[in-house]
């Protein structure tokens, strides 16, 4: 039956893996040796880069973005997997001990991402924007894309223990016939 609450958990767990790519990551400020402010912002999904030297001579202010998929495709992939092994799940309602495990993969691998993101993504990305800028009073802030991920972890979580407990449900109700 697919009408259960965990699929609306792990629909939500697919939608907030699905918002991370329209939200940054992370942004950050800093100064420019010139004294220019310099911000930028992690994303998913690289966006245009625009003509930093020509902004840094005329005292614009700067906004630097990753100028390629290679700097976070071990994010990419992730939060793609942590997507479809959500909304793969759903379909799994028939054997629920796989659907189970399923959603423990899941659940590991969306914590693999967290992980990721806190502690190699947003320092590897603002020290390879920053570095060749010579960049001080550098501030990160990290913004919806890095709190979706914790969503999906909850919404797994939940959604894992709402199979469990319809699984003992029906084990239950097997031992009384």
């Amino acid at each position: 039956m697919i009408q259960r609450k965990q699929t609306i958990f792990l629909l939500l767990a697919f939608s907030a893996m699905v918002l991370c790519f329209m939200f940054p990551i992370a942004t950050f400020t800093a100064k420019y040796s010139l004294g220019a402010p310099v911000s930028g912002e992690l994303n998913l999904v690289a966006k245009t880069v625009p003509d930093t030297m020509q902004q840094i001579l005329n005292g614009d202010p700067v906004v630097m973005s990753q100028k390629g998929f290679i700097k976070v495709w071990p994010l990419t992939v992730l939060t793609i997997l942590v997507a479809l092994i959500s909304l793969g799940s759903i379909f799994l309602y028939k054997n629920r001990p796989n659907q189970m495990k399923v959603v423990a993969v899941g659940f590991l691998l969306s914590v693999a991402d967290i992980f990721l993101i806190f502690f190699w993504a947003v320092d590897h990305f603002v020290s390879s924007v920053t570095a060749p800028l010579a960049c001080t009073d550098v501030a990160t802030h990290y913004s919806l894309g890095t709190w979706l991920p914790i969503a999906a972890v909850v919404f797994l979580f939940i959604a894992q223990r709402s199979i469990k407990s319809d699984e003992e449900k029906v084990r239950a109700a097997d031992r009384l016939r």
